[in-house]
């Protein structure tokens, strides 16, 4: 799985919009599209955000921050 498709699967297991996450993570929808077409990485700040929004909303971070971490690596 990719960071994109991680990304896509949290916001839609949430059952949110593109727009209403971006609210909640604090960034623009345009960031969010681009994350989720794999166009950028989320900052280590929105990282933070994305790990707080799955934790207040029992949903999976683990792959995301593995997928975060392989990106950021290579």
């Amino acid at each position: 799985m990719s960071l994109s498709e991680a990304m896509k699967n949290m916001r839609f297991k949430a059952l949110l919009s593109q727009e209403v996450l971006a609210k909640e993570l604090h960034v623009s929808v345009g960031t969010i599209n681009r994350w989720e077409n794999g166009k950028a990485l989320p900052n280590i700040t929105a990282m933070k955000h994305i790990k707080e929004f799955c934790i207040a909303n029992e949903l999976p971070y683990e792959d995301i921050e593995s997928e975060w971490l392989d990106a950021k690596e290579n």
